[in-house]
């Protein structure tokens, strides 16, 4: 058995994911286009791009991807499985008869939705992304069986690839966040908080913006591009704003804890951060699309809203209060590794046994 992910980064989502996967299939040969220089795992096995300089250049490498998934190695495997959000479920290693089995964190979303992943909206890559949206179908015409993470990814899967597959939600920790110690769970929940990768479809900006119209003070954790922006911001903002950089795990524990909601208007594939946060009893105000329409019960365990104008979060933030703490924490288990590996493994088993 192989299993294969795309290039390979210490911190990201599809990666904890994948570890998971790993961990459940200790024997199988494990493949990545390349790993990022702080990554020490020793048993994943590179592709020949890794040798290249196009390593430090995702855009540039996209065209050549599908090329090493057809050029990975000799090997002979009876069942290949991807995990996916580029182009790792075009992959295709041995005989005919080979099992090809692909979880998907996504389509590429900047190859299919442009919309809401700039990285793919100029004009200019019109031509090239019609190119590659031709080769991501016709490259993946052997796959058996698709797994994607969330409702919302297996509508994009049927709506580009024309394909059906089975809905597998991520593991995510949730014993880790809700068995904080006694000094974290009793904090007095006195700020909103936002959680994740500094780019402008995660709307930090907007995330200030409705703190300032309630009123609150707001924590910003995470890290990217636009922290000279966010800190533009916070100097101007009328509430106290803290940026907060890379916070360590037991750190982002403590403030899920400490926070009144987690405020995140953003349309994601899945979306693990709102599901640690429930974890810790903390609800969730977030935009009503993509994954936070299966990971949170609005009104119970946080609210949705339609829109990204600030003015309509404001009166959910008052409506926190009779929010049921336990309710969410017992939502969020169902998210577990244990409930990710039994449905992993009834689906490999059926689809490769």
């Amino acid at each position: 058995m192989a299993l294969v992910h795309e290039w390979y980064g210490a911190t990201g989502g599809s990666e904890a994911v994948f570890r998971h996967i790993s961990a459940l299939l200790p024997h199988a040969e494990q493949f990545v286009l390349w790993k990022d220089p702080d990554v020490d795992e020793p048993q994943l096995r590179e592709s020949w791009l890794a040798r290249t300089p196009l390593t430090r250049a995702k855009a540039a490498a996209l065209p050549l991807m599908p090329v090493v998934w057809r050029t990975l190695t000799r090997q002979r495997f009876d069942v290949v499985i991807s995990s996916s959000h580029a182009f790792a479920h075009t992959v295709r290693i041995g005989p005919p008869e080979t099992k090809h089995l692909s979880y998907v964190h996504s389509p590429a979303r900047y190859v299919w939705s442009p919309a809401f992943d700039g990285r793919g909206a100029n004009p200019m890559l019109t031509l090239p992304r019609q190119a590659l949206q031709k080769a991501d179908v016709r490259l993946s015409r052997h796959v058996h069986s698709y797994a994607a993470n969330s409702q919302e990814v297996r509508d994009r899967i049927q709506r580009y690839w024309k394909r059906d597959a089975v809905v597998i939600n991520p593991p995510v920790d949730v014993d880790y966040f809700s068995s904080a110690p006694p000094a974290d769970r009793d904090q007095p929940r006195d700020y909103l908080l936002g959680v994740g990768r500094w780019i402008p479809y995660k709307n930090f900006d907007l995330i200030i913006a409705v703190a300032e119209a309630a009123g609150l003070p707001v924590v910003i954790a995470g890290s990217g591009p636009e922290e000279a922006n966010l800190r533009r911001l916070a100097e101007k903002a009328s509430v106290p704003v803290t940026l907060l950089v890379r916070p360590d795990r037991e750190h982002l524990r403590r403030l899920y804890w400490g926070a009144r909601a987690l405020v995140f208007p953003a349309h994601e594939d899945f979306g693990i951060i709102p599901v640690e946060a429930q974890a810790c009893g903390t609800p969730v105000l977030g935009l009503r699309r993509g994954g936070l329409r299966e990971t949170v019960v609005d009104g119970r365990t946080g609210f949705l809203v339609d829109t990204l104008d600030p003015a309509d979060y404001v009166p959910l933030v008052r409506q926190l209060d009779p929010l049921d703490r336990n309710q969410l924490i017992t939502h969020a288990a169902t998210f577990s590794p244990a409930r990710f590996a039994s449905r992993f493994a009834e689906w490999v088993d059926h689809e490769a046994g």
